[in-house]
C-alpha cells in the first residue's frame, strides 16, 4: 500500500505492531501543529432553571395553536422522553438523569397537532409517590434509609446492593413492532404509543445474560435490532453485542429470540468503560471503548459509603480510546484494534463502508467529565457561576474516523493507512477529520445528531442535523453539509430546541426532502413552548404548534408514522 500523494493531514508519526496472540494493534501519533487560538467562552448566560423543573402531566389530549403551515402529508406522532419530576416531598434529585420519566406525544394529522404527556408508572415512580420520598436510588441520587426503620435496620440497609432503577427516561425504542421506553439498566417498559400508558415492565436479564442495555439500538432494513449491554460475572465485566430478531412468535412475545452475538473483555475488568451508544455499518458493529470509566468496587460499595452511582464514574485522560469491530454475521471480533487519543462520545452520527474503509462519524469531546457536570444544581445556576460552569466544559464536535478493513501481518509499517484522497483522517492510532468548519465552534459545537436514518443509515450520506450548544442545553438547530462543511442554523433568543428528528416527505428523491421536527421550550414566561416544523432542505420555518403547558428539557424521541 503506497502513501497517498493527495494526503494532506497534519504531520503524523506511525508505528505498527503485530502480535499473533493479540491480533494487530496499530498506532498513529499526531504531531502538534500551530493553529489560531479562538476564545469561545461566553458570558451572561441566561438562567434556564425552569427547563429542569418539575411539571404536571397532561394525560388527556389537548389542542395546540398552529401558526404558519404544518404539511398535511405528515401523519403520525412525535414521541419524546425525558425527566419531568425532580423531587418527592422535601427530597430532591441531584442529577439531571435522575428525574422521573415523562413521556410526550405530539399527534400530527391534517396540519393540526394534539399534545399529551404522562409520567411512566415505573416501580420507582409508584414507590416514591406512595411514600412521598425518594425510595429508589438513581444515577446521581442515593435513596436514604427508611426513617421508619429502627437504627439497626437502617445500619444493615447500608450493606445492601443498590438495586437498578426502572425509571426509563432516556428514549423511545422499538422492538418487534412494539414501543418501549428505555434507560441504561436491565429494565424497559412497553408502552401504548397512543395513550402513553405503561403496559409491561420487561427485564433484559430474563432473556439474555446482561445487566443492562443502551437506549440507542440500531436496526437493519429487515427490522433486526442490535444493541449493547454489560454483564458482570465472577471474572469481572464484559461488553456484549445483542441481536434481537424482527419477528414475533405471538402477542405476548417481546424479547424472545434475543441473543448475545459477541462478548468483549474490557482492558480492566474491574473498571469497564461507560458507553451511551455505539456505531453500526452494514457489516460491523463498532464499539468505542472510551476512557470514561466505571469503578465497580466504588459502585458496589456505594451504599455502604453513602455515595451514589455517579461517584464511581470518572474520566481518565491518560488512557486511549479503542475501537472494536464485530462482524454482524459471524459474531467474531476483528483481530485489529484501532486506537485514538482520549476522547468521549455519547452519540454517533453514522457509519458506513466504502473502498475497503469503515467511516465512523460521531460527536466527540476532548474531555469526558461532562456526565458529572449535569447536576441539577449546576443547570439551575445563574450569573458568573453559570458562565464558569459552561466555559470549563469541552465542546462536542462532529468528527470522522477512517478505519481500514484490509489489515494483515503483511501491512507495511510507518505509513498512513488511510489512502482516501477526500479525507484528512489518519489510521490506525487514529486521528480524526473534522466534519465541520471553524465557525461551528461559534455555536458551541454540535450534539444530539440525527440523519435521514431510514434511507442513509450505514450508507454514504451528505447531511446531518443536530443542536448547537451555546448553553448547557441545546440553543440552536443546525443542518450540516458534509460536502462543503457549511451549515444552516435556526436560532431565536430564549428558545431551546430538542434533538431534531428528520421525517422524509412522500416520494422523496433527495436526501434532505422532508421536514425537521423539534420541541422548542423556553424559561421565559411570556413565550410559548411549541413543536417546530422546518423545511429540511432550506431550514426555513414552515410552522409551529404552540402548547399551552410547560415542558421540561428532554432527551430523545422517535416519530411513529401512521401513514
Amino acid at each position: 500500500m503506497k502513501p497517498n500523494p493527495n494526503y494532506s493531514a497534519d504531520c503524523c508519526r506511525i508505528r505498527v505492531k503485530y502480535s499473533s496472540s493479540r491480533g494487530m494493534i496499530l498506532y498513529i501519533t499526531k504531531e502538534m501543529t500551530v493553529t489560531r487560538s479562538v476564545d469561545n467562552s461566553l458570558h451572561e448566560l441566561p438562567n434556564i432553571s425552569p427547563l429542569v423543573s418539575s411539571v404536571e402531566e397532561t394525560p388527556e389530549p389537548i389542542p395546540t395553536t398552529v401558526k404558519g403551515t404544518i404539511p398535511t402529508w405528515i401523519h403520525g406522532s412525535l414521541l419524546r422522553n425525558g425527566p419531568g419530576k425532580f423531587e418527592f416531598g422535601n427530597q430532591h434529585y441531584n442529577h439531571w438523569f435522575d428525574g422521573m420519566a415523562l413521556m410526550h406525544r405530539f399527534q400530527i394529522e391534517d396540519g393540526q397537532v394534539m399534545y399529551r404527556s404522562r409520567f411512566l408508572r415505573s416501580d420507582s415512580y409508584k414507590q416514591n409517590s406512595e411514600r412521598n420520598r425518594i425510595i429508589v436510588s438513581e444515577f446521581g441520587t442515593l435513596a436514604l434509609p427508611d426513617p421508619c426503620k429502627n437504627f439497626f435496620q437502617r445500619f444493615l440497609s447500608r450493606f445492601e446492593m443498590i438495586k437498578p432503577t426502572d425509571n426509563a427516561s432516556v428514549n423511545f425504542v422499538k422492538y418487534k413492532g412494539d414501543y418501549y421506553v428505555s434507560t441504561e439498566t436491565n429494565y424497559m417498559h412497553r408502552v401504548d404509543p397512543d395513550t402513553l400508558e405503561s403496559k409491561q415492565k420487561v427485564d433484559w436479564s430474563k432473556f439474555i445474560a446482561v445487566n443492562g442495555a443502551t437506549a440507542h439500538p440500531h436496526f437493519d432494513p429487515d427490522g433486526t435490532a442490535y444493541n449493547m449491554g454489560n454483564s458482570y460475572r465472577n471474572k469481572g465485566a464484559f461488553y456484549n453485542i445483542i441481536r434481537v430478531p424482527p419477528e414475533r412468535d405471538g402477542p405476548e412475545d417481546n424479547l424472545e429470540g434475543a441473543k448475545i452475538l459477541c462478548s468483549i473483555a474490557p482492558r480492566d475488568k474491574s473498571k469497564p468503560s461507560y458507553y451511551h451508544s455505539f456505531g453500526m455499518s452494514e457489516n460491523y458493529v463498532v464499539f468505542i471503548e472510551q476512557p470514561i470509566k466505571m469503578d465497580l468496587f466504588k459502585i458496589v460499595t456505594g451504599r455502604l459509603r453513602g455515595k451514589s452511582l455517579n461517584e464511581g464514574v470518572y474520566w481518565d485522560p491518560n488512557q486511549e480510546t479503542t475501537f472494536h469491530l464485530i462482524d454482524k454475521q459471524t459474531g467474531k471480533e476483528m483481530p485489529v484494534k484501532y486506537h485514538a487519543k482520549a476522547l468521549s462520545t455519547f452519540h454517533q452520527i453514522n457509519a458506513f463502508e466504502q473502498d475497503g474503509f469503515l467511516m465512523l462519524d460521531m460527536c466527540c469531546s476532548d474531555d469526558g467529565q461532562a456526565i458529572n457536570n449535569f447536576l441539577v444544581q449546576n443547570l439551575r445556576q445563574s450569573g458568573e457561576a453559570l458562565d464558569e460552569m459552561y466555559n470549563t466544559m469541552s465542546r462536542p464536535l462532529p468528527r470522522r474516523f477512517v478505519l481500514p478493513l484490509n489489515i494483515s501481518s503483511e501491512t507495511p509499517l510507518e505509513q498512513n493507512l488511510n489512502t482516501r484522497p477526500d479525507s484528512t483522517a489518519t489510521a490506525v492510532f487514529c486521528t480524526f477529520e473534522d466534519l465541520h468548519g471553524e465557525d461551528l465552534k461559534d455555536y458551541g459545537g454540535l450534539e444530539f445528531p440525527h440523519i435521514n436514518y431510514a434511507r442513509y443509515n450505514t450508507k454514504p450520506y451528505r447531511y446531518y442535523y443536530g443542536c448547537g450548544f451555546r448553553h448547557l442545553v441545546g440553543d440552536s438547530l443546525i443542518k450540516m453539509d458534509l460536502e462543503s462543511k457549511k451549515f444552516k442554523v435556526w436560532r431565536q433568543p430564549d428558545l431551546y430546541p430538542s434533538e431534531p428528528v428528520f421525517i422524509p416527505s412522500p416520494n422523496a428523491e433527495k436526501e434532505d426532502d422532508g421536514v425537521i421536527l423539534s420541541v422548542i421550550i423556553t424559561p421565559v414566561k411570556d413565550k410559548s413552548t411549541f413543536l417546530l416544523v422546518l423545511d429540511a432542505k432550506t431550514f426555513e420555518e414552515l410552522g409551529r404548534a404552540e402548547v399551552p403547558v410547560n415542558i421540561p428539557y428532554g432527551f430523545h424521541g422517535v416519530f411513529n408514522s401512521s401513514a
